[in-house]
């Protein structure tokens, strides 16, 4: 029986990666004249890379680098501030969710963008904990995040679950020996889910999975 789920966050409670992209695909061509592409984005957030590797391998200092990181970092938060990046029903599953489960998120996300998504979203109040990029020193596909989430809950690797959707969440999930279910999500479509316990197509499937 399990007893706790530990759930990613971007792509899974929110749709917030297409802007994550979008923002690092502009400031990379402001700063860079670099063209972030699509496919080669992917690849690199499937191994759990950085997309400034492609203008480290050009050259640029990482003192051009940072300035363009804190730009990049000014346009995701407006984009998270502006855009629509609620999805549907997530607040009744984890309302349900909540009366058999305890539930928390670990994500890659930094603390200040995180407070910012979850402003009066009301996701988090269903939640026992959240952790943040600042919360552990090795950051997904490293197994440290949810083995930190296990040992936030005081539980076993038996009694818990993980919800991703990326290869790099299943994988961090896979190395901590946790099961891992995979909500379809159209943005991380071509990374490799072969390692999943579990495969869904909607969050609203979790339940009746966990009920089997």
């Amino acid at each position: 029986m399990k007893k706790y789920i530990l759930f990613d966050n971007d792509g899974v409670l929110v749709e917030t990666e297409m802007y994550y992209f979008k923002s690092n695909k502009k400031a990379l061509k402001e700063f860079f004249s670099l063209e972030l592409e699509f496919d080669v984005y992917m690849e690199i957030m499937a191994r759990g890379g950085k997309a400034w590797e492609i203008a480290e391998i050009r050259g640029f200092s990482q003192k051009e680098i940072v300035k363009a990181r804190i730009q990049r970092d000014i346009y995701y938060q407006k984009y998270i501030k502006n855009e629509d990046i609620a999805i549907n029903g997530v607040q009744d599953i984890l309302k349900e969710l909540s009366k058999k489960y305890k539930m928390g998120i670990i994500t890659t996300s930094k603390r200040d963008d995180f407070e910012l998504i979850h402003n009066g979203r009301g996701i988090v109040d269903f939640m026992e904990f959240t952790l943040c990029v600042e919360d552990y020193k090795r950051s997904k596909p490293h197994p440290e995040p949810y083995l930190s989430g296990l040992k936030k809950f005081n539980a076993n690797k038996e009694e818990a679950i993980v919800v991703e959707d990326s290869q790099r969440g299943l994988t961090s999930a896979y190395r901590a020996g946790i099961e891992c279910v995979i909500v379809h999500n159209d943005f991380t479509s071509t990374h490799d889910f072969s390692k999943a316990t579990y495969k869904i197509k909607k969050l609203s499937e979790l339940e009746k999975l966990l009920n089997k």
